[in-house]
């Protein structure tokens, strides 16, 4: 079976809330017949799109394909929030690369909400950047590694965007009794990010990239020039970028043996009577569970609540998914409706580092950014553009993260990762 398909329309966006409140962006035509580039993007998400733009405003021949519609994947369906750093923490990637490393890692992340807030304002993209994002503990001990940590970025990074908060501030911000205390982020924030997809696509065509919906890519033919097939046509190009993340399929197997596919699910309620009583400010969160949940409100009022995760190829029943996590943050919600309950297919690595990947010496990947990919993803299309425009250190020194291969290979790889996450959720369940 092929995720591409395996839950959802060729060529529709899935029903979502997102979905619903979308900016309207008329269909790009599929590909037919050979076109030649300079660069073929393989996948319409931030990463292909953030690189469609850059290479194009460089004056570069610029064609996407994207196999149903811009933003159709992970881009258009997560949480919407633009957190700081990486997905592991300051202390750990010093203990990866080494603290000169791990503070050129830094400024790359701080760079990459700050080209998110920059597109957003520079192209009039059709979303809003809302600054915050709080991280809610369930454990005493968790609260004070929060505040220990906020403490070390103040002072290793200078980084003085997060407010620490104890039990009463995490009750007055949340509205719910579960969590020990916490912090908000003033220097995250979160956004609608369909919307934001297809601004950057707009924005991609308004430089000059070609961009191709329906057009699955079901073959790459390397060599000095690079052939990449679809259905009814194919794009001879100098150079390839895959950004194709959790829908990679069998494009590449020395890629897909280190990112795997995981998928997430959100619910919306009805717009809510009483909304400060959930979150009483206009901020994101995520908790510390090892299968985050995270919610927000959206501007009219609606919590947006993700949690859950499976690992097969079909979705589980969504609302009853979902619903047992927010009801245990949220328990005055029984009985709530829910208006939209959707799903969608992300990447993790085993380190869950971003995988950047030279596949051959004219194709480069990146992907697997393990749920923090609004603003990374966007800066990889920057970085991916400037190594095809030879600017390469920076592509490379993402390249130089460890990205070991999953247990098994690709093959073996689906029923080690739910052993070891089933593990995980068990912890979570028990408070472990």
């Amino acid at each position: 079976m092929n995720l591409l398909y395996a839950n959802d329309r060729p060529g529709e966006y899935p029903a979502s809330y997102y979905a619903a409140t979308r900016a309207e962006l008329a269909p790009f035509a599929p590909l037919r017949g050979e076109v030649r580039a300079d660069v073929c993007i393989v996948g319409a998400g931030y990463t292909g799109l953030s690189a469609a733009l850059h290479l194009a405003q460089s004056g570069l021949r610029v064609v996407v394909l994207e196999a149903h519609r811009v933003g159709f994947g992970a881009s258009g369906r997560n949480g919407g929030q633009v957190g700081s750093g990486m997905r592991l923490d300051q202390v750990a990637m010093e203990r990866i690369a080494g603290r000169e490393n791990a503070h050129r890692y830094w400024a790359m992340a701080e760079e990459a909400k700050a080209l998110v807030k920059g597109l957003i304002t520079e192209h009039a993209l059709p979303c809003t950047f809302h600054p915050g994002v709080a991280h809610a503990c369930w454990h005493d001990r968790e609260v004070r590694d929060t505040h220990a940590y906020a403490e070390k970025l103040h002072r290793d990074y200078g980084y003085d965007q997060l407010e620490p908060l104890d039990r009463a501030g995490i009750r007055a911000l949340i509205g719910s009794e579960a969590y020990k205390g916490g912090e908000i982020d003033h220097g995250a924030g979160h956004v609608h990010p369909l919307n934001y997809a297809i601004g950057l696509a707009q924005a991609a065509t308004r430089a000059g990239a070609v961009l191709h919906e329906a057009s699955p890519v079901h073959r790459i033919d390397h060599g000095a020039k690079v052939t990449v097939a679809s259905d009814r046509g194919r794009v001879v190009a100098d150079h390839v970028l895959l950004a194709c993340n959790g829908y990679l399929g069998g494009l590449d197997r020395q890629v897909a043996a280190k990112v795997m596919p995981i998928n997430n699910f959100i619910l919306a309620t009805e717009p809510l009577v009483d909304p400060a009583a959930i979150l009483s400010r206009p901020v994101a969160v995520a908790d510390t569970k090892f299968v985050v949940n995270y919610w927000r409100l959206s501007e009219d009022n609606r919590l947006l609540f993700g949690g859950g995760e499976s690992y097969g190829w079909k979705f589980p029943d969504i609302v009853k998914t979902v619903s047992k996590p927010m009801l245990e943050v949220y328990p005055q919600l029984k009985g709530v409706k829910i208006d939209h309950a959707w799903g969608g297919t992300l990447a993790i690595t085993m380190n869950r580092l971003p995988c950047f990947t030279r596949v051959a010496p004219n194709v480069l990947s990146a992907s697997g950014y393990s749920g923090h990919g609004v603003a990374m993803a966007t800066l990889a299309g920057k970085l991916m553009a400037e190594a095809i425009r030879g600017q390469a250190e920076r592509f490379d020194l993402m390249a130089a993260l460890p990205q070991p291969r999953f247990p098994g290979g690709v093959a073996l790889r689906w029923p080690l990762l739910v052993a070891a996450m089933t593990w995980f959720s068990l912890r979570d369940r028990l408070g472990v």
